[in-house]
């Protein structure tokens, strides 16, 4: 799968590894699950470190980007469809 803006392949989320909040900035638990976060620098991806800013694509092809310790969904990882 091509990617973009230099996202790297994660695969899907582990869930015995630690993994940030998936989310989108319009979800109704946004507000206090951002406040749970604290406004980390950084997300996490099983168990994996991103810095704030970081792109990754998800196993079922989601854009993620980090974003105060939040991953948000920024679309599809494939370029011709995003």
């Amino acid at each position: 799968m091509a990617t973009i803006r230099g996202a790297i392949s994660v695969g899907a989320p582990d869930p015995e590894l630690k993994t940030s909040p998936i989310l989108e900035e319009l979800d109704e638990d946004y507000a206090e699950i951002a406040k749970q976060a604290e406004e980390l620098p950084v997300c996490y991806f099983n168990g994996v470190k991103y810095a704030a800013g970081k792109y990754v694509c998800s196993g079922s092809g989601e854009l993620l980007r980090c974003e105060k310790g939040i991953w948000l969904r920024e679309g599809g990882c494939d370029p011709d469809n995003p």
